[in-house]
């Protein structure tokens, strides 16, 4: 096991520490960071997204800064602005908060689509362009922003082309009764969260983003995820299936959940574990009288559909 793969797996225990019952959710959180993706949670208040992207961010050795979305957040109060020092008689620019290594854009979707476009060219690009001007980011950047599905007034919906850079789309899910029990317990007397200590540092989230493309995947494999893109294209229930940015995403983030299992190699349920929250988002579905088909929906049925390769998955 490489030192890039312990910290990793530090970080998971670091949140399984605070996390009830959130493992599945946690895993694919740090495919997406071992990956270079970002991440969007969708949930209704209270079942733990800000406390997860709060447990992960103290669990690294990295600045972490977090944005409350509001109808009156500017563009300039996410990426900075030049504004004239008069001390030193000239234009200064003041950075906005995506200079840190970990984001958390809360309620992304309260802002206004002006200021939930000024992180486009931050998550896909990791540079900031302000009066002409080209900055980079830091080369470990990721964002979690987290929205509320309920409330709609006073919200404006993320477009495709914001929803597109997501590298995944996760729900954390309300506990069952055993999972409650555990929290309340945990939580009777102590406060996990403010006994986490980083145990990882960007330096090794970086490798192990350089670690991920070197995971093997068969050429068969390759054709089974082409096969199911495909799928979403020649649907017609899909008004929009996954973009090529998906495909791509589909490739990284089964190789990220093979890397984090300990594998050189990707397996058919690598693939299968992050299809869904992979493609579900980048689905445009035909929307038809009362139908309640959601793109989650739609995805499981094509992983039923589409026939899986059986084959020796590791390298020759």
């Amino acid at each position: 096991m490489s030192r890039a793969q312990e910290a990793i797996r530090a970080v998971r225990e670091n949140m399984r520490k605070v996390l009830v019952g959130k493992e599945q959710t946690i895993d694919l959180v740090l495919a997406s960071l071992a990956a270079g993706g970002h991440v969007l949670l969708e949930d209704v208040p209270g079942t733990g997204k800000t406390m997860l992207a709060k447990s992960l961010a103290r669990s690294l050795d990295a600045d972490f800064a977090r944005i409350q979305f509001t109808p009156d957040l500017l563009p300039s109060d996410v990426t900075g602005l030049n504004y004239f020092n008069q001390k030193e008689g000239e234009f200064v620019f003041r950075k906005g908060p995506v200079f840190s290594n970990i984001i958390l854009a809360d309620e992304i979707n309260r802002a206004t689509p002006r200021t939930q476009s000024s992180l486009l060219e931050c998550m896909e690009e990791r540079q900031v362009t302000v009066d002409g001007t080209t900055r980079k980011l830091a080369d470990s950047f990721f964002v979690i922003a987290t929205q509320n599905p309920l409330e709609t007034t006073g919200t404006f919906p993320l477009p495709e082309a914001q929803l597109d850079r997501f590298f995944m789309k996760l729900s954390m899910g309300l506990p069952d009764e055993k999972e409650e029990l555990k929290i309340l317990n945990r939580f009777l007397t102590e406060a996990p969260y403010e006994s986490l200590e980083p145990v990882c540092s960007c330096q090794q989230v970086a490798e192990a983003g350089a670690q991920v493309r070197q995971v093997y995947v068969h050429p068969q494999l390759l054709e089974y995820m082409v096969k199911l893109v495909q799928a979403t294209r020649d649907n017609r229930e899909i008004r929009s299936g996954v973009s090529p940015r998906g495909t791509l995403a589909l490739l990284h983030a089964a190789q990220a959940f093979g890397w984090l299992d300990g594998r050189t190699f990707v397996v058919p349920e690598d693939v299968k574990a992050v299809a869904v929250p992979v493609m579900a988002h980048r689905l445009v579905l035909s929307r038809g009288y009362g139908s309640s088909v959601t793109g989650e929906d739609r995805i499981r049925e094509i992983l039923e559909k589409v026939p899986v390769p059986v084959e020796e998955w590791e390298k020759k």
